[in-house]
């Protein structure tokens, strides 16, 4: 019997299952994550299963939320950007100057125009110089020109310098999108360059692993559409890999809860995560996927998914009272249990003044090299006491100031993360969940009471009734669960904008779903009914601890299916690898038509002779591309997406016709080799 191997590397949890031929799970386990060493957590999970088992595998796949948690939480590893033809408005409106320092960010001479000329010359000298000022301060660099998707003369030729002055990874636009659009395809290039050193790290992690269990088989990825891609195409595109855990979730709750549609949620430590599955399939966003405030150019499946996890910071948030998320932290039940001498330092705190300290304890959390060797001497030492314990953040203030300026700046560029009170400490107290430490849960949440008490002005609760405010964390987790649902529901038919202007609405839509009217008491006028045919399939660790009452609250069916916790890594094995490649024809005046791929625009005198050089070009090119990413045998498919406009003289016009061919093949066989 041949196995696959499944992994996932979340925020929190790295899962890992075996998978038998009859696509049965036959072995699950957990490990903790552990960020500044993604190798310690995987080696962890893969040690636990029984190694028989591992001398089977033919196949090994890779699903992660790092890539997803990076865009949500703003992190990442420090990018240089150059931009032939853009102009400051355009920079602006891309968001680059919001995700990165004004200085990474280079604007230079260059660029197209919408046929493909070129516009101006490219400055190679400022190109050249802007190469040697941020090689030092970046770990990758991001190339974007103006109508780059039309002619990528411009960026090829920065990118080739790029390679010649460094050794640092460089990705173009036009490699990762197709569509105009040249603020989104810069911002693109930039998650994408952001997002190289996380997943080449995570990448030599699992090969490490592998090559100490002797597990001699492909290694293959998830990418945001649920379908799967090899190592060369992934370390140099792994903003495919956005939603990656997502989309690996979706396809894996499809196959254990056996339903044709369902909604699919799935809450993590960092995100929670909805899709929705119709006659089997889950959607794709058409104009790229939505993770956080950013949507970048990418297939994805389509999910809505918001920073509230079972490690969601739960923190006061002005006029709306209490707020959870984005920002995730160390659940302090989680730090007890791992570092239970931690609990006598927050029985002091408890019995002292509280401050806005309190409850902060910090911890390793990435070691991106880059930012690591921009460090001073106290800052690296900082660091490097944070090697084998958390460290007291209010005690640190009070014996060495500067060296608690030093763990605040690793906190912000993301190298460590502080702990806190979360959702999860939250249903520890109330014993929803018992995986962590109790004690330091109930410490933690004592302490952010009086936080909240003395510090902001809010809560009424009793100062010892620790179980209702803990209540009213869980409470406001499951109205936020709701409220997505809803949002969900009324995106399908795009009666959500994106400003937030609708919200009021949504609120009003949850209110009604859940019974919940003005006037109590009275019988009201109508009821809603919200996704009647669509049960909730609930996935993730978190899950179980909220989804029930979510869902009886909605009166809407839920499936918790066996293996849930591990949904993802299940996902991982289930896909297949998909390849699309696609060329555009514009006819920019009568008669002429003009086929845009690669560096020079082609014209034809016919619209059929540019079609048919056009399905030429994508057919090989998608083959190609999937035979790449590690497919076997793969099959082409054509889709054409045509514009037409009605003229009063002329009649129908043709404007422009996209050319997309779709290449796909399996990772491997299912069935062993010698199966009938």
């Amino acid at each position: 019997m041949s196995l696959r191997l499944g992994i996932d590397t979340g925020g929190t949890f790295t899962d890992a299952v075996l998978v038998d031929d009859n696509k049965a799970i036959v072995n699950a386990e957990k490990s903790l994550t552990t960020r500044f060493d993604l190798s310690l957590g995987i080696g962890d999970v893969v040690a636990k299963l029984p190694e028989a088992s591992l001398a089977q595998v033919n196949m090994v796949s890779l699903s992660t939320t790092l890539t997803t948690n990076s865009v949500v939480e703003d992190l990442g590893a420090p990018v240089g950007v150059l931009l032939p033809g853009y102009n400051a408005e355009q920079v602006k409106q891309s968001g680059l100057l919001e995700i990165l320092p004004a200085q990474m960010v280079v604007r230079l001479a260059g660029g197209y125009d919408a046929v493909g000329q070129e516009r101006e010359a490219l400055d190679e000298d400022a190109v050249r110089d802007a190469i040697k000022k941020l090689k030092d301060q970046v770990s990758a660099f991001a190339i974007s020109s103006m109508f780059g998707t039309r002619n990528s003369s411009h960026e090829h030729r920065v990118k080739k310098m790029v390679m010649e002055m460094t050794e640092m990874p460089v990705i173009c636009g036009h490699e990762l999108a197709s569509s105009l659009g040249a603020p989104r395809r810069a911002l693109t290039a930039a998650l994408n360059a952001r997002m190289v050193p996380p997943i080449k790290e995570l990448i030599g992690s699992v090969q490490k692993i592998l090559k100490r269990h002797d597990i001699n088989a492909p290694l293959m990825m998830v990418k945001g559409d649920g379908s799967l891609a090899g190592l060369e195409n992934i370390i140099e595109k792994p903003i495919g890999t956005v939603l990656s855990g997502p989309a690996a979730s979706v396809i894996g709750a499809c196959q254990l809860s056996g339903l044709d549609n369902a909604i699919i949620a799935d809450m993590g430590g960092t995100t929670t995560d909805i899709a929705i599955v119709s006659d089997g399939q889950p959607q794709l966003c058409a104009d790229g996927a939505t993770i956080g405030d950013w949507q970048p150019m990418v297939e994805a499946v389509r999910v809505n998914s918001i920073g509230l996890g079972g490690d969601s910071e739960v923190r006061f948030g002005g006029h709306k009272g209490l707020s959870i998320g984005p920002r995730r932290v160390i659940p302090t039940s989680l730090l007890g249990h791992l570092y239970p001498e931690i609990i006598p330092r927050l029985e002091l705190q408890l019995e002292g003044m509280v401050n806005a300290r309190s409850n902060r304890f910090v911890m390793r959390l990435d070691n991106n090299q880059a930012l690591l060797g921009q460090l001073n001497d106290v800052e690296m030492e900082a660091w490097e006491s944070l090697s084998d314990r958390p460290i007291e953040l209010d005690a640190i203030v009070q014996e060495n100031r500067s060296y608690a300026r030093a763990l605040a700046k690793l906190k912000r560029l993301g190298l460590a993360i502080y702990s806190g009170f979360t959702p999860s400490d939250a249903v520890h107290v109330l014993g929803i969940n018992s995986h962590w430490d109790k004690k330091a849960a109930e410490l933690s949440a004592r302490i952010w009471m009086r936080q909240m008490r003395f510090l902001y002005g809010f809560g009424k609760w009793d100062s010892d009734d620790v179980e209702s405010a803990c209540k009213q964390v869980y409470q406001l987790v499951n109205e936020s669960i709701r409220r997505l649902l809803v949002e969900v529901g009324l995106n399908e038919f795009g009666l959500v904008s994106k400003n937030g202007k609708n919200s009021g609405i949504v609120d009003t839509i949850t209110r009604m779903v859940v019974g919940s009217h003005p006037g109590q008491g009275r019988k009201p006028l109508f009821n809603l009914d919200f996704a009647s045919d669509y049960p909730i399939v609930a996935v993730g660790a978190p899950a179980a601890s909220y989804y029930q009452d979510v869902a009886d609250s909605m009166h809407i069916g839920l499936h918790l299916p066996q293996h849930a916790d591990v949904a993802n890594a299940f996902g991982a094995v289930m896909g297949s690898v998909i390849q699309r490649a696609q060329v555009t024809v514009t006819q920019p005046q009568h008669g002429i038509f003009c086929l845009f791929h690669d560096d020079q625009p082609q014209q034809f005198e016919s619209i059929d002779a540019a079609k048919q050089q056009a399905r030429e070009i994508v057919s090989k090119l998608a083959q190609q591309k999937a035979l790449d990413a590690g497919a076997i045998n793969p099959t082409v498919t054509l889709k054409y997406d045509d514009i037409h406009v009605q003229d009063d003289i002329d009649g129908e016009l043709f404007l422009e016709s996209t050319v997309i061919a779709t290449a796909i093949g399996p990772a491997c066989d299912w069935r062993p080799d010698n199966a009938a």
